[in-house]
């Protein structure tokens, strides 16, 4: 200490030295000689002189020496700073003890170093935003590369530890009140983009400002996304456009076969279909509204129409086949992560989508009054709330959860699409966790596990599958339309119906079973198969169309021209077929037929009894045919 004020007897004169100098690291020693090491063995001294408030520090020494003892000095000076205290929170939001440890000594000490306020519980978020300027600025300078050599070779590792330790100081002081705008982004990109002409630069923005009242912010970033997309493209094929006003239509157009041909930089590959349906309809709302709106810099009138739109191809439900569903279901019950298991849970018996699994509150499950439990779904993409049931497996894993939450209590969080206050039930260091991490990243270990993996060891299973497999469950199953709106959260009937159809592969399935070589069959049109006399222009139809074929007890391979069909009255027309799949069926319609003989007789009805026992006489002969006797199946 004697040293330090003898050679700076006024402390504005050493903060005027060159960094490396105050820093006193060993290449400084050998530079700048006696000073550096003055400085360096006077840090004690210096802390001291912060802890008792009588200097503040400025940020780019505090990150060039590494490491500070703040927490120790204070605690033999007698001071308590609050770090202890705001430690116990960081462990409460889940947090390890080792990890927010470090993060707690590297920020905290900085910040009351730099604004000497000595008591955490008065940070706010001006503190914050300042670490957190300081903090972009030091990596921005040559002085992170003196002082960190690492950090030339490994540049974003740096950045990215050190924007977490803001991050987290941040989401802490929130948590505790302290804060009152809650933390958007936990890890905020300084990726630098390709520069766009700021013209029209200027009428994106204003145009997302525009949509940002009305718009999800997910959906804002995707128009942004798409814009600047296009704005790139234009300055490597137009340069002389230098405002919206001189782009043409020619131009829009030929961006399009671009993006269609262009491979992605994050995956190496063309764009899909909806990711360019994106694309395209952000461009023909931004011409359309700029036109409607009547803004200068633009082409005033819209350059893209919904014939643009790339062609969307149409699909069937895809639901996962019941092996593949048993072997995913044991390996997602594995899942040591209790958040990805009944995330996953909840989607396979609910058939949810996945932002609504993971913006569900604390107060979300409670049960009807025969004790099933009853899910409430969050507003979600139709805007609407819902309640649906919930097997028990998933509703015990969702208990557990909810009972971990309302012991550590968090802050709410305001969501984004309800602006209210919300209590997830899906947070992990006081944050919501991410689709990505509850669905894609889960997934992914339990295909692995079940073996559902294609050649190039991707997973063939996607989180919307789930969502397939509950809406053809249902209608298989004999759910009414409305149950299926209901519990899908369709709101036209036309998006419920797709799944009274099958998949491709159960299509492929029955198809076969009925068409394909030595099937086992039953009925008048099985002779007419097994002899391979239907006509090439039938079976072309059936191909394309197997699935509109299917009733109750088996196949109708009538086409349209052949007029209404009879199988179901008679069981005995000519086109009529089944397969041993319907052999559970035949038996309970045979059960159904005799039973209503029965009563035919008891009420006095011959012809009535008559009919029903002819009805059953022929489900029995059909299950002789498939191989079983109908009356001993009884």
């Amino acid at each position: 200490m004697r040293r330090f004020v003898r050679r700076w007897p006024d402390l504005r004169s050493w903060f005027a030295e060159p960094l490396a100098v105050r820093v006193g690291s060993v290449p400084a020693r050998n530079q700048y000689g006696l000073d550096a090491e003055i400085s360096h063995t006077g840090r004690p001294f210096l802390l001291f002189l912060g802890l008792r408030g009588f200097v503040q520090f400025d940020y780019p020494w505090l990150f060039a020496s590494s490491p500070l003892f703040v927490p120790e000095t204070a605690r033999e000076m007698g001071l308590d700073l609050g770090i202890d205290a705001l430690w116990r929170d960081a462990q409460r939001l889940g947090f390890g003890k080792f990890g927010i440890d470090a993060t707690l000594r590297w920020t905290v000490s900085r910040v009351i170093l730099h604004t000497g306020c000595l008591d955490v519980s008065m940070l706010s978020g001006a503190h914050v935003d300042e670490l957190r300027a300081g903090v972009a600025a030091f990596l921005a300078s040559r002085d992170l590369h003196e002082f960190y050599p690492s950090a030339s070779s490994n540049f974003e590792a740096c950045r990215k530890s050190w924007t977490l330790r803001v991050n987290q100081l941040e989401l802490l002081l929130f948590h505790r009140g302290q804060l009152d705008a809650q933390p958007k982004k936990f890890m905020r990109s300084i990726k630098e983009r390709t520069p766009v002409v700021p013209r029209m630069q200027a009428v994106v923005e204003r145009w997302l400002e525009a949509r940002s009242a009305t718009d999800r912010p997910l959906s804002v970033q995707k128009f942004e996304l798409a814009l600047y997309r296009f704005m790139v493209w234009l300055n490597n094929e137009r340069p002389a456009v230098k405002s919206f006003a001189q782009v043409t239509r020619d131009d829009v157009l030929e961006y399009l076969v671009a993006l269609s041909e262009q491979p992605s930089p994050r995956t190496g590959q063309p764009l899909g279909i909806l990711a360019r349906r994106g694309h395209v309809s952000a461009l023909s709302q931004f011409f359309r509204n700029t036109a409607a709106w009547e803004w200068d810099d633009t082409p005033g009138r819209p350059l893209l129409g919904s014939g643009d739109l790339p062609k969307m191809p149409v699909r069937v439900p895809r639901f996962i086949p019941a092996n593949e569903l048993a072997r995913l279901m044991v390996a997602v019950g594995n899942l040591e992560c209790p958040y990805q298991r009944t995330a996953l849970l909840i989607a396979r018996w609910t058939g949810a989508r996945k932002g609504e699994i993971q913006r569900l509150s604390v107060d979300c499950l409670d049960s009807y009054p025969d004790g099933t439990a009853r899910l409430r779904l969050p507003a979600g993409k139709t805007y609407r709330e819902r309640v649906v049931p919930l097997h028990e497996e998933a509703a015990i894993e969702l208990r557990k959860l909810i009972a971990q939450r309302n012991q550590r209590r968090e802050r709410a969080l305001t969501d984004e699409l309800t602006g209210t206050p919300t209590r997830y039930v899906f947070m992990e260091h006081g944050r919501l966790l991410s689709c990505a991490y509850l669905f894609q990243a889960s997934l992914k270990l339990a295909c692995e596990v079940a073996g559902t993996i294609d050649e190039k060891g991707r997973r063939t299973i996607s989180p919307h599958r789930f969502r397939h497999t509950v809406g053809t469950q249902l209608a298989e199953r004999g759910a009414k339309l409305h149950t299926i709106m209901s519990i899908l959260g369709h709101r036209s009937a036309s998006m419920s119906l797709v799944y009274a159809q099958i998949s491709d592969r159960e299509v492929l399935r029955d198809y076969k079973a009925v068409l394909e070589p030595g099937a086992i069959l039953a009925g008048p049109a099985a002779a007419q198969l097994r002899g391979g006399t239907l006509p090439k222009s039938s079976v072309d139809w059936l191909k394309c169309n197997f699935f509109k074929t299917e009733l109750e007890l088996g196949h109708c391979l009538r086409l349209p021209a052949e007029g209404p069909c009879e199988c179901d009255m008679y069981l005995t027309c000519a086109k009529f077929v089944t397969t041993p799949a319907y052999m559970p069926r035949l038996k309970e319609r045979r059960k159904l037929e005799m039973t209503l003989a029965k009563d035919a007789q008891a009420r006095g009805w011959p012809k009535e009894r008559e009919r029903h026992l002819a009805i059953a006489r022929r489900i029995e002969q059909l299950l002789i045919d498939l191989g079983e006797s109908g009356k001993d199946s009884d």
